[in-house]
């Protein structure tokens, strides 16, 4: 999942703008990793979440973190948010040529693991995250196949 600290963010937004905009560039991208695009969910003028879509996976987000990160500012939590946040990232996705997507959640993350199943995730299986206590749920979305459009 993305980890944003919402407050640093709004006290240098054009650097943020500049950093999300560079994920978007795989020649400004470190090898290891992947370009992704950037959504967000804006409810009446106010900044609610962030969705990131990576368009590949290598061998540490196939892992770790798949195809989908998202996240809702701390004060918008709870209210469902995540879940929409998820579906409109789901319908990007497919009209981006996805059929697949892969999500992960850390175990003891049970809004995220909730949200992800409620968007028709599929539970793969769980690893180990090196240098972690925390384990990691891995969950596949198939875009063809979802009821929730």
């Amino acid at each position: 999942m993305l980890q944003y600290d919402f407050q640093k963010v709004s006290g240098d937004f054009e650097r943020f703008l500049y950093y999300l905009r560079a994920q978007q560039d795989r020649t400004k991208l470190p090898p290891h990793i992947i370009p992704q695009s950037h959504f967000w969910l804006i409810d009446n003028d106010e900044f609610i979440g962030i969705l990131s879509l990576r368009r590949g996976l290598n061998d540490t987000f196939i892992r770790i973190s798949g195809h989908v990160g998202y996240q809702v500012r701390p004060s918008k939590r709870l209210q469902g948010y995540g879940k929409e946040l998820l579906r409109r990232g789901l319908q990007k996705a497919k009209e981006l040529g996805f059929t697949r997507v892969l999500l992960t959640c850390d175990e003891d993350n049970i809004a995220s693991k909730k949200i992800i199943e409620s968007n028709g995730g599929q539970y793969e299986n769980t690893i180990p995250v090196e240098g972690s206590p925390i384990k990691k749920l891995r969950y596949w979305i198939d875009l063809d196949k979802r009821e929730h459009t």
